[in-house]
């Protein structure tokens, strides 16, 4: 199987950043939305969700280094002791006696009260959680979507609903759905660490949205009003005349989901783009434009 680092094209001592970057420029670039109908586009875009979900994440990427779990996030096989065997029941006679635990502990030190009451077998002991990860688009975790999930071990799929306003790195709880608990305890929950994909426009800082929209020449120049996206639908936006590239507008209360209620805000970045195709016109207005000649935008620069 390739490894994670081979599916982002990264070395194995590359840093976070490196790693994030990598991702961003090919889910730009495979991304389904920018390759309609390009199933091999669209399998390369999931190999590569996949190893960013698992090198992403430092804790998960030590675990992976360390052999500690595959390319697929599992864990791999543990080293097994002595209390694996004792507590399995599987020992076959190689760790018991016909006094259970009493052959390690005779007498009335710790050890003895101790292993007399896992003899016992009358504690009640809460199941363990369970902990998993699952990748979700961007959208889905600003604006919230039901799914359905199947952990791994079998069993019938699980209904998880993911908030409005997810962040990368959460865990949402499923109560219940963990290991099941011991002599009538109750089971574990289940635990879903979040991560959220890139998106190839939107960006999260804080509870606010940034992204950049590009503008035509005539835009910038006169002003106007033009549709832009949004993470929950598109909206009409001024322009305001002579706006350059850079400027930027703040979209009140289209950002993120607050924790405490209400929302972020967007942050739309301007971009002048000239026409794809070369205008006689543009270039003979241009030409003969004194004014323009003689601004010097790089002026203070130095040079």
């Amino acid at each position: 199987m390739t490894s994670p680092y081979e599916t982002l094209g990264v070395s194995r001592d590359a840093t976070q950043k490196d790693i994030q970057s990598a991702y961003r420029k090919l889910a730009k670039k495979l991304h389904p939305d920018l390759n309609p109908g390009d199933k091999g586009a669209e399998d390369r875009f999931k190999s590569v969700s996949a190893a960013y979900a698992l090198l992403g994440d430092e804790d998960k990427r030590g675990k992976y280094d360390r052999g500690e779990i595959d390319e697929t996030g599992a864990e791999t096989p543990p080293r097994h002791y002595y209390r694996d065997y004792a507590q399995s029941g599987d020992t076959g006679g190689r760790y018991e006696s016909a006094h259970g635990f009493s052959d390690f502990a005779e007498g009335d030190d710790i050890f003895s009260s101790f292993f007399s009451r896992r003899a016992g077998g009358q504690q009640r002991q809460r199941g363990r959680d369970a902990h998993f990860s699952m990748e979700i688009g961007f959208l889905d975790a600003a604006n919230g979507t039901k799914t359905q999930i199947n952990l791994p071990g079998g069993g019938p799929a699980l209904d998880l609903t993911i908030p409005p306003g997810t962040r990368d790195g959460q865990t949402l709880r499923l109560r219940g759905k963990g290991e099941a608990g011991f002599n009538g305890a109750p089971a574990g929950d289940a635990l879903i660490d979040i991560r959220v994909r890139p998106h190839p426009l939107f960006s999260a800082d804080g509870d606010d949205v940034r992204y950049e929209v590009p503008i035509s020449l005539s835009e910038a120049v006169l002003g106007g009003k033009i549709r832009v996206p949004t993470i929950d639908g598109a909206v009409n936006v001024t322009i305001p005349p002579h706006s350059n590239t850079g400027k930027t507008l703040r979209l009140k209360g289209k950002g993120l989901h607050k924790t405490g209620g209400g929302h972020g805000d967007a942050y739309v970045s301007l971009k002048i783009v000239l026409p794809q195709a070369p205008d006689p016109a543009l270039s003979a207005f241009v030409e003969g434009w004194a004014a323009g000649k003689a601004e010097d935008p790089r002026k203070g620069m130095g040079g």
